[in-house]
């Protein structure tokens, strides 16, 4: 299947919603974690402003393992009292940082990275990992920017079969 990146129009609601219908197009038929994040990550890392990093983190029953990513290399290992992706895993909620640098525990695994937005991915009750994407503005991140990432977060759970 070839894929080409569209022009995100209208809203920033309707551009997250033209993004997920990309999303749903770029793991129909696919099952395979690894594959959907990597086309994941590529698709969020080149469609949406002001991200310098866009990527998985995978729990492997003790601390989050990085996964498939656009950006910079990556911290490896994560534990979950670690940092906003170990927050997000440990609480198994959304955690919006406007301003990384006040938040308890923060790791700058890119030290360009301002605000971060970290989705818990959960299927069936067990944590599967996390989506993490980070920007180098402050603020970078609002409601719409939450609504939108975890219905693409939630969509790519439900690729996995």
């Amino acid at each position: 299947m070839s894929f080409a990146s569209q022009t995100l129009s209208g809203t920033k609601s309707e551009q997250y919603a033209q993004l997920l219908e990309q999303a749903r197009g770029l793991m129909q038929g696919e099952t395979d974690r690894i594959a959907n994040a990597a086309n994941l990550s590529a698709l969020l890392f080149n469609a949406l402003p002001d991200c310098n990093w866009a990527g998985f983190y995978f729990f492997d029953g003790t601390e989050l393992v990085v996964g498939p990513f656009q950006g910079l290399p990556a911290c490896v290992r994560i534990k979950l009292d670690k940092g906003v992706c170990g927050a997000a895993a440990s609480t198994r909620q959304t955690q919006r940082v406007h301003d990384v640098e006040a938040f308890p525990g923060h790791i700058a695994c890119d030290a360009a990275s301002r605000s971060e937005l970290v989705v818990p991915l959960v299927k069936d009750g067990a944590l599967i990992g996390v989506l993490d994407i980070d920007s180098p503005r402050v603020g970078r991140f609002d409601e719409d920017d939450q609504r939108g990432i975890e219905a693409i977060a939630a969509a790519w759970v439900q690729a996995l079969q």
